[in-house]
């Protein structure tokens, strides 16, 4: 419980992915994407409960090995790489109450997809929303210059053009307002933006900018930079 809220944390962790094949059991520094995530979950006891939301056995089997409980598998119609997060953790959410009987706060998601986060990643949004009273606070990371959208080019039908016409005027980084991108340490919500408002987001939301290096598993140089990044940090 933080702040006498009850929180439940829920690591989804499907079976199917397309870029990399059970990309949730591959490996940074020997150990499991989702055990990585179960392991600092099992550590923090601001969180009350942690689930794995998964549709394949061996995955609910190593997270279970991790310190993740997993009360049910996620049904079929949740299980395609077209269902969004607000399904999936709203089936979470009614699926662990159903299971426990008690009544949860906040929803903080999980993702095993970003290996490096630290204990201060999942708790720092989840007591920014309980104490501004927010619908959701997300983590996010800055965006580099070079992606901003005002910088970017469309290529269509043999002619290069800017993707939004106003690139055309900028030409120092110092001109562009600083953007921001998910990173997917975190992502705290209300029960009440869940429940009620059907959404991850809502409309009163904030977020916890996270300076440091947070690299996301998409493919299979991101595990092999991820892996390589962490065994050159400082051993503790």
């Amino acid at each position: 419980m933080l702040l006498q809220h009850k929180v439940l944390a829920v690591v989804p962790a499907r079976g199917g992915s397309k870029g990399i094949k059970l990309k949730n059991l591959r490996e940074v520094g020997g150990v499991p994407l989702v055990a990585i995530v179960g392991r600092l979950l099992n550590g923090l006891p601001e969180i009350d409960r942690a689930v794995v939301s998964t549709d394949h056995e061996l995955i609910r089997d190593v997270a279970v090995a991790s310190g993740l409980e997993a009360p049910f598998l996620r049904p079929e119609n949740l299980s395609g790489d077209r269902i969004g997060d607000l399904e999936v953790l709203t089936h979470a959410l009614l699926a662990a109450e159903d299971d426990d009987g008690q009544h949860y706060d906040v929803v903080v998601m999980v993702q095993p997809t970003c290996p490096l986060r630290k204990k201060g990643h999942i708790l720092d949004p989840v007591e920014k929303l309980i104490r501004g009273g927010y619908d959701a606070v997300w983590t996010v990371s800055p965006t580099d210059s070079k992606a901003h959208p005002l910088k970017q080019l469309v290529y269509r039908d043999d002619r290069l053009d800017y993707y939004d016409h106003r690139g055309a005027s900028i030409i120092a980084r110092q001109q562009l307002e600083p953007l921001y991108h998910r990173n997917g340490a975190a992502y705290a919500i209300s029960r009440t933006c869940l429940l009620e408002k059907k959404s991850i987001k809502g409309g009163n939301t904030s977020a916890i900018v996270i300076e440091e290096f947070l690299p996301n598993i998409d493919t299979e140089l991101d595990l092999q930079f991820a892996d390589f990044y962490l065994n050159r940090l400082p051993k503790p």
